[in-house]
């Protein structure tokens, strides 16, 4: 009889008892050892992190008008998600360490003497001059979702009384390349300066790369742009609590010729800078703003109408939009990339720095080799 009962109670035991993990485990698979888990860090793209967006932020956070001032102030997620949000599941890890690793995720000192936090992604131009803003490593776990050509004739809207963005003046009828420089402008332009790199280069920089100034474009960062249009007030759908609708988990992107090391080297912290650069799948040092660049349309090179930001071949800029000017028949002729073709044929261990960046070890592709055979040359 005893024995019966004790056979039952390790039965419960077994079958009942929630398993329990360590901070810093998962569960050991069949196939391998446990994973560690980074509680330093909220990855939106795990499976239990996968909510409704309202689970954990409420719309309009409590400081909506404190972020933003007078009337540049709307309506918003500002702050982070309270703490139920979190320790429905995270408990154990709100009392372990001194301080809780997990604490460090909105908390720039966690502790009970000190409440002050990072500040929260959104509005951009707060959280991109804060330390965590500035480090090169960060990148959102979301990409948003805009097709443009949904947005190209209502920005190209004629009269200014008919246009719905802020502080956009526009003349009679705009054509679809002036609609573009309504969000796109050369960021941290040269212009008249002698300054020519974002940061103080080496003295013997020489020929050596060093990010340029005008090298990338601007897009809309934050919601005061969007916002505009999709207001509470205007009731256009997607409406602003309507957070899915274009904020998506990032889909796999293409490598971009873009490294962090480089980066940090260079000192560069501007946030809006590290995010175009990290979108560069193409060449890493193609600048809009050299005057040659900057005298195309857009539509020289990207096929606007069909760019989809989620979509990354929609996105992507063929070399044959610089064969028009760098591929020519011979080296002889001039092309750049022919001479670095050649370059490469003669030492396998040159490296294509006319324009990339980290992509120039890589094999030559044979999209370069086709643009030199479409020109005359000789493959």
């Amino acid at each position: 009889m005893i024995a019966s009962l004790v056979f039952l109670m390790t039965l419960t035991f077994v079958y009942f008892t929630p398993l329990v993990f360590s901070q810093g485990q998962r569960r050991r698979s069949a196939s391998g050892p446990a994973v560690p888990k980074k509680y330093s860090e909220f990855p939106h793209n795990a499976k239990a992190h996968q909510l409704v967006c309202a689970t954990c932020h409420k719309f309009p956070s409590p400081n909506w008008n404190k972020v933003r001032s007078g009337s540049a102030a709307f309506p918003d997620i500002t702050e982070y998600p309270q703490h139920e949000s979190c320790i429905g599941c995270h408990r154990q890890q709100f009392f372990r360490g001194t301080p809780p690793v997990v604490c460090s995720i909105c908390h720039t000192n966690p502790g009970p003497r000190d409440s002050s936090r990072h500040p929260f992604p959104n509005p951009r131009e707060i959280f991109d001059t804060s330390k965590k803003g500035k480090q090169p490593s960060y990148s959102s776990d979301f990409a948003i979702g805009f097709p443009h050509d949904k947005h190209i004739e209502i920005v190209a809207a004629s009269g200014a009384q008919l246009s719905p963005f802020r502080n956009v003046n526009f003349r009679t009828r705009l054509a679809g390349e002036e609609s573009c420089k309504v969000c796109h402008a050369n960021l941290f332009p040269q212009g008249e300066s002698p300054d020519e790199f974002i940061t103080p280069p080496p003295a013997s920089i020489g020929d050596a790369f060093w990010l340029k100034k005008g090298t990338f474009k601007s897009v809309p960062t934050g919601h005061t742009t969007c916002f505009t249009c999709h207001s509470q007030e205007s009731g256009m759908l997607p409406a602003p609590t309507d957070c899915n609708s274009c904020h998506k988990l990032k889909p796999e992107m293409p490598a971009a010729d873009f490294d962090s090391k480089i980066a940090v080297q260079m000192g560069v912290e501007q946030r809006v800078i590290l995010d175009a650069w990290r979108r560069r799948d193409s060449s890493g040092k193609f600048r809009h703003e050299f005057t040659a660049h900057n005298d195309l349309s857009c539509d020289t090179c990207h096929t606007v109408g069909t760019i989809n930001t989620l979509d990354p071949k929609t996105k992507r800029v063929s070399v044959t939009s610089c064969s028009i000017c760098h591929v020519t028949a011979t080296v002889d002729d001039g092309g750049a990339m022919n001479f670095e073709v050649q370059a490469r044929k003669t030492d396998t261990k040159f490296q294509c720095t006319k324009c990339h960046v980290v992509f120039g070890s890589r094999p030559i592709p044979q999209s370069h080799i086709q643009a030199i055979i479409e020109a005359g040359g000789k493959p």
